[in-house]
């Protein structure tokens, strides 16, 4: 437990100010956790990270990941997808060059992982953009549904939400968590007006937490399938990046199809 705090609160101390700051290099730091979540893809399917396919991956990553800003040297920056599509072709004809030996299931996985883990941390950038405030709300509302869930599923929860995938999760610890969410983030914005009426925001908010601990179950899946209790190590007591942002992976886009970022 004193392992888990102290890396909390270091890491914190590192996030929380370049998420204030922002630009260049809040955005560094996204490509880099993008990054780094990734390698944790590629360990579980026991892909090397010096290895082709991880090469591939990284660079087909860096085509979402990098901000639109990065890209005006291109005659239409929405040419970076035209990118992403060739290094999938170049997934596809490895299959061929290895004789199966990185199959088309390879393939798939790895695409479906650099999309999953790219697209996320892309939107955590476009988020600062949108505006500090935005970013501070989709933060304190994901962290209050874990830890919502986390006190009330400890408190009272007895009906297994997904036993077979995640045996912690409980449904009296999932409706908590929303709830404790819903106050945070209904407090937040009645200080911090968003893009929408208060009445709308509420319905957003709750969506934002029910995705996010959708988020969470997804990554618990992953790590099952693949036999393993964390994405990584890098954070000692927490596990992976993957670990810490799964619920953010999920939340970001759909806030982004929602309009608020």
């Amino acid at each position: 437990m004193k392992q888990r705090v102290i890396t909390a609160a270091v890491a914190l101390l590192i996030f929380v100010p370049l998420v204030i700051y922002g630009k260049l290099p809040f955005e560094i730091l996204c490509i880099l956790l993008g990054l780094i979540g990734l390698s944790e893809i590629y360990i579980m399917r026991k892909k090397l990270l010096v290895s082709p396919e991880a090469m591939i991956g990284s660079f087909a990553g860096l085509t979402i990941l990098v901000p639109q800003q990065w890209l005006t040297f291109l005659p239409d920056p929405e040419i970076r997808f035209s990118i992403f599509y060739f290094f999938i072709l170049i997934y596809l004809l490895y299959t061929v060059m290895t004789r199966n030996r990185f199959s088309f299931d390879d393939a798939g996985f790895l695409t479906l992982g650099v999309i999953y883990i790219s697209v996320g941390f892309h939107y955590l950038i476009v988020a600062r953009q949108a505006g500090l405030d935005v970013l501070f709300l989709i933060l304190f509302v994901v962290w209050a549904t874990d830890s919502g869930a986390y006190m009330v599923g400890r408190k009272i929860g007895k009906n297994k939400l997904a036993p077979h995938i995640s045996p912690n999760k409980t449904w009296e610890g999932t409706i908590g968590g929303s709830l404790i969410a819903l106050v945070v983030g209904a407090v937040f914005t009645y200080f911090f007006p968003q893009v929408y009426s208060w009445g709308t925001m509420l319905l957003v908010i709750l969506l934002a937490s029910v995705a996010g601990q959708l988020g969470d179950l997804v990554e618990s899946a992953l790590k099952r399938y693949y036999g393993v209790k964390d994405s990584g190590k890098i954070l000692p007591g927490h596990g992976g990046i993957l670990d810490r942002f799964d619920s953010l992976l999920v939340v970001l886009p759909i806030m982004h199809f929602v309009g608020l970022i």
